[in-house]
């Protein structure tokens, strides 16, 4: 039997072709020859060095191991970095002269005394930051990301700020300093993770995290030593303010650039509204499509048309006393709620096979909205997302109401349109939820709710 000839190709990580192996038979029986041919493009001495020298801060086979925004944001975050290293040294001059360097009257220990202060102030606003806004730094983590930013160069500003301040104001100044940063640190740290997270593709979030460290190693050693040359060149106030004002505007301007680079997979509450619109012209937005749209801050809640124009606002897991007071009259005293039993029978009725309540209040009203969202037990981010895009389907619908049709009739008004906006909503995402994957959007992954609230399960007892 004749041996088969083989030709073996050899990749490396990023999915190059390193080698080329081929086998072909030798004149004498049963020995074979294997060439090795090497790429085509054989780079020179000088590029490979460079490759490697960037391989060191770029993830294990990159492209083809992460999201295709990566490049663009660290290329606009290092560049963040670089402007910020530098206005943190204006900055810590600043606070050198408010704690007396260079005052003979200056005490060492009111120095150690307002690092204290400043230290424990700036823990208790982490922890108040992570309990309050914890379950929100993930799902919409570019807000939070720029957000963060925009707080440490507040606190650049009220440093460079304290020294013109008497000694008991200046104190005040430089702790709120450092609430500042600590709010920083927490927002920061927790949207980067979030988005490290998206940008990895083939589960290498370690190492991706790992290589961010190192671009920010060498960005900040490089921006202090750039650093160091601009504080020896500028000692007068107006060109510490004309420089710091100038960096902390490139650091803003390219944060922003970098954000706005992201294209999220995951469906916010503002680009569920973004996606829903889209679906309403029959067309399938794509993650890049949104991510032009979207705004990086957004009011909590809103409900928009397509025109971007507030229909009113819409709470995510409420508790079931908001549904009770908005149909009947709550007791002061005992909380206890008094309705009328039909009501609340005819709403459990209507939402028994979805797994939330979507239902509005009593000041609710045409383009004025005042929804709210019962979740139940069992519900998904798919759920989440149809109560979503129910109340903007019914937001549009009663906002086209005359205020004279809102009064008359108006629980039987209500429950007719809550209907017709489910059954609606339903058909929507039943029809475009297929397509919408294979767009990229990834439904699974929970990021309607940014807030903690409560769930519910509903028995029906045995009279």
């Amino acid at each position: 039997m004749a041996a088969q000839s083989l030709r073996i190709t050899e990749y490396d990580e990023a999915d190059t072709v390193t080698a080329t192996y081929v086998q072909s038979q030798g004149k004498s029986q049963g020995l074979s020859r294997v060439d090795v041919i090497p790429p085509k493009d054989l780079k020179s001495l000088a590029d490979t060095a460079w490759n490697r020298a960037v391989d060191v801060f770029l993830p294990v086979g990159y492209p083809h191991s992460v999201s295709d925004d990566y490049l663009e944001y660290q290329i606009y975050d290092s560049l963040q970095a670089f402007s910020s290293s530098i206005a943190a040294l204006l900055s810590s001059r600043a606070v050198l002269s408010s704690v007396g360097v260079g005052d003979s009257t200056a005490s060492p220990t009111a120095a150690i005394i307002l690092s204290i202060i400043q230290d424990s102030m700036g823990r208790m606003a982490t922890i108040l930051f992570a309990h309050r806004f914890g379950t929100s730094l993930e799902p919409e983590c570019k807000m939070y990301r720029l957000l963060a930013d925009v707080l440490n160069d507040a606190g650049f500003v009220l440093d460079c700020l304290s020294p013109v301040f008497p000694k008991p104001i200046r104190v005040a100044v430089l702790s709120l300093s450092s609430v500042l940063r600590s709010l920083c640190g927490v927002a920061a740290g927790s949207s980067k993770a979030s988005l490290s997270a998206h940008f990895a593709k083939q589960g290498n979030l370690g190492e991706l995290n790992a290589k961010d460290s190192s671009q920010e190693t060498v960005i900040s050693l490089v921006g202090m030593m750039a650093g160091s040359l601009v504080i020896s060149w500028i000692t007068t106030p107006i060109a510490t303010w004309t420089a710091l004002i100038l960096l902390l505007s490139i650091h803003l301007e390219t944060n922003r650039r970098a954000v706005r680079a992201v294209k999220m997979r995951t469906l916010t509450r503002q680009r569920a509204t973004l996606v829903y619109h889209q679906l309403q012209q029959n067309k399938i937005p794509t993650p890049d499509l949104i991510a032009s749209q979207e705004w990086i801050f957004e009011r909590d809640g809103v409900l928009r048309n397509a025109k971007a124009e507030g229909l009113g606002f819409c709470a995510i897991g409420v508790p079931l006393a908001r549904l009770l007071n908005s149909i009947g009259e709550q007791h002061n005293q005992t909380k206890s709620s008094s309705l009328a039993s039909e009501k609340l029978t005819q709403i459990l009725n209507l939402y028994q096979s979805s797994a939330f309540i979507l239902w509005s209040d009593k000041s609710s009203g045409p383009r004025r909205n005042s929804l709210f969202i019962v979740v139940k037990k069992n519900a998904v981010s798919r759920d989440l997302i149809l109560a979503w895009w129910q109340a903007l389907i019914f937001a549009e619908g009663d906002s086209s109401a005359s205020s004279q049709d809102a009064k008359v009739g108006d629980f039987d008004r209500l429950l007719k349109l809550f209907s017709g906006s489910l059954d609606t909503a339903k058909e929507l995402l039943g029809k475009h939820e297929p397509k919408l994957k294979e767009a990229g959007w990834n439904l699974e992954l929970g990021a309607i709710q940014t807030m903690a609230g409560t769930t519910v399960a509903i028995e029906h007892a045995q009279e």
